[in-house]
């Protein structure tokens, strides 16, 4: 069950990246977001990773980990290859995540709402996917 609604959130994650994203590449005019500092985040020199745009890797890594979750909730073995890359994968996006939320904080002083729920859907799936969770269901 808890991969299926890693699936749901990660799609809730895929759409609001894709959204980021079509903007951070001039599809959009002006980012809605109502409370907050996006566009301050969006076009600030960190809205820039490795060449690519953040949103362009929120919306790989949402995808990558939407894949994974349905072949588990599909029925896959927990000590499945998929079931350890879901653990690596959600462990790999908080960091980032952490990382990026750090920079609105304390270097930026702006906060984007998109980058906000974008970082709560992070959490939500590494809490259910995480590490000691395999650990557990292996028996360790």
């Amino acid at each position: 069950m808890r991969y299926r609604v890693v699936a749901i959130l990660a799609m809730a994650g895929l759409f609001v990246s894709t959204y980021l994203l079509l903007y951070s590449l001039g599809y959009y005019g002006a980012i809605i977001c109502g409370t907050g500092a996006c566009e301050v985040v969006q076009t600030s020199s960190y809205a820039v990773f490795l060449g690519l745009p953040v949103p362009g890797w929120g919306t790989a890594w949402y995808a990558g980990m939407l894949v994974l979750a349905l072949l588990m909730a599909a029925g896959r073995p927990e000590t499945s290859r998929p079931g350890l890359l879901v653990a690596l994968g959600a462990t790999a996006g908080l960091a980032f995540s952490i990382y990026l939320t750090v920079i609105e904080a304390f270097v930026l002083d702006a906060w984007c709402r998109w980058c906000v729920v974008s970082a709560i859907l992070t959490v939500a799936m590494f809490a259910l996917v995480a590490p000691w969770r395999r650990l557990r269901a292996d028996g360790g």
